[in-house]
């Protein structure tokens, strides 16, 4: 028998002694390949979206490093207006912080992409978004 991790810390086990070493070679090649096959998958969503883009590496590792630091920026602004508020958690709240994440998203976005020089590619990616809305 497998102990779960409940039954271990009871016991004050460090490790598992049941689970015998040709388990653990299979479930870490198991796991190891499943790993492989997500990165290899990431790797290529990658690829074809630099080539969309048409830029190099560096500037889609720029680009990629925008995105994800405006997004913080974003939930971090939201979160602390919504603070500021006396809304308290709920339903309210997910609905406000889901309209002020969409407010804040562009405009954080642009300020980001400022200092990594990346502002062109950002203004006519939000204006290319733009253009889709508001065709709909």
């Amino acid at each position: 028998m497998v102990l779960g991790w409940k039954n271990i810390r009871e016991r004050g086990q460090k490790y598992d002694t049941n689970v015998t070493n040709t388990q653990s070679v299979i479930t870490f090649f198991v796991g190891s390949t499943l790993r492989m096959n997500i990165l290899i998958h990431i790797c290529q969503m990658f690829k074809q979206l630099k080539e969309k883009w048409k830029v190099s590496w560096f500037q889609f590792i720029l680009i990629v490093s925008t995105f994800t630091l405006g997004g913080s920026l974003c939930s971090y602004l939201a979160k602390q207006v919504l603070q500021s508020t006396p809304i308290e958690r709920g339903t309210e709240y997910v609905i406000i912080y889901i309209l002020l994440m969409t407010i804040l998203w562009p405009i954080c976005v642009l300020v980001v992409s400022i200092p990594f020089g990346q502002y062109p590619f950002f203004r006519g990616y939000l204006g290319r978004i733009w253009q889709k809305m508001r065709k709909k």
